[in-house]
């Protein structure tokens, strides 16, 4: 039974990327005098790497004009990004950001039938907040229970640790929940602590392969371009808790099978082949 969602955040929860966090980095550069800028096909790049911080010290190398004492680097990198993530609650704060479509009804649906709610990110608490705070919603956000950020691992996505903290928070097996990623790194993350994962395709990993997931697709507003492919509905348009709850299923009855250690594509009656 399906007893917690465990949602990522950035690309998942909401498109923050491109037109949050990147102008945020570039910001926090002007903010320091330095003419450094991620383009839309730089930061794509340095996505790659989980955690502003490091990505920050992933750049740095880029830079003539960049200190080459480590100790100098982290310190640049530790000020960048305390600047980045109060450019990017101002961005948040004026509406900028909105949930990514259908979340919202998701996130409503399983506080109203009891599925709890966790988040797991490699983002800052403060950048989560931000977001929660001034996101856009028709109605009133349910409470996540608990939420794992980057500042509460000692190792980031696609390391598990974050995934398995969730896990012993909130006292459940690996198979009573199912993670939400829109990334490579954070599909990982969850598959190596053993949970069960769907993916949510994202601007800037619309095209990356992510092995074995139980369902992929365009995001939760949408039935159509799935795999395993959805039967068209009248109504409704958009993934609904149900469809979460068939993957799920079909994926723990897969890993009692025999021969079956992997997440398999759902089978249930409302999907096609």
């Amino acid at each position: 039974m399906l007893a917690a969602l465990l949602w990522d955040v950035d690309g998942t929860l909401a498109e923050t990327e491109r037109d949050g966090h990147r102008l945020a980095f570039n910001d926090a550069f002007a903010s320091m005098g330095l003419s450094w800028r991620w383009d839309e096909t730089r930061y794509g790049q340095l996505l790659r790497v989980t955690g502003g911080r490091e990505r920050i010290l992933a750049d740095l190398d880029s830079h003539a004009d960049a200190p080459t004492s480590p100790i100098e680097r982290q310190t640049l990198a530790a000020e960048l990004h305390r600047r980045k993530n109060a450019a990017y609650a101002q961005r948040v704060a004026v509406g900028a950001i909105a949930l990514r479509p259908g979340v919202e009804a998701i996130l409503v649906a399983a506080a109203e039938r009891g599925v709890r709610l966790a988040v797991v990110t490699t983002t800052s608490r403060d950048n989560l907040l931000a977001l929660l705070r001034h996101a856009p919603c028709k109605a009133k956000l349910p409470q996540f229970e608990i939420t794992i950020c980057g500042e509460d691992v000692d190792h980031k996505k696609p390391h598990p640790e974050a995934y398995l903290k969730a896990l012993s928070l909130l006292s459940l097996p690996p198979e009573g929940t199912l993670a939400i990623e829109d990334a490579p790194a954070g599909a990982s993350a969850a598959r190596g602590a053993h949970i069960p994962v769907i993916v949510t395709r994202s601007e800037y990993f619309s095209e990356d392969h992510f092995g074995d997931v139980l369902a992929i697709g365009p995001g939760l507003h949408s039935r159509k371009g799935w795999q395993p492919a959805l039967r068209a509905t009248s109504s409704p348009e958009a993934i609904t808790l149900d469809d979460l709850i068939a993957w799920h299923g079909q994926g723990v009855k897969a890993r009692t099978t025999p021969g079956h250690d992997e997440p398999q594509p759902c089978t249930d009656a409302r999907f096609r082949d």
